[in-house]
């Protein structure tokens, strides 16, 4: 047995201790997405500047961001615009959502 796989093993512990997630659903996201288009476009990929592209981004950093929104943690640029959109989502909403932009 290697002596470094004990310490593998330990560094990937903390691993174990990350909360759960809910699996987002890119196809139920897809049905989900009709709020976000007029700014955001059909499939993510903004042709507005001031509006940032979510095709294709991390699905993590989509949850973390509209979750940001939506406690209104997350500040500055168009963060008051995105506050009522985010609202009433639920965290599967999110997930859903974060996934479908991910897959473009």
């Amino acid at each position: 047995m290697s002596k470094f796989l004990p310490a593998a093993i330990l560094a990937c512990l903390p691993l174990l201790t990350l909360p759960a997630q809910a699996a987002g659903d890119a196809a139920a996201g897809a049905g989900k997405a009709a709020m976000c288009v007029g700014c955001h476009g059909v499939d993510g990929n903004s042709v507005v500047p001031m509006f940032p592209k979510l095709a294709g981004q991390h699905a993590q950093y989509l949850e973390v961001a509209m979750k940001a929104y939506r406690s209104q943690d997350r500040k500055g640029g168009s963060a008051a615009q995105m506050y009522p959109m985010v609202a009433a989502l639920s965290d599967q909403d999110i997930a859903d959502l974060a996934a479908f932009f991910a897959s473009k």
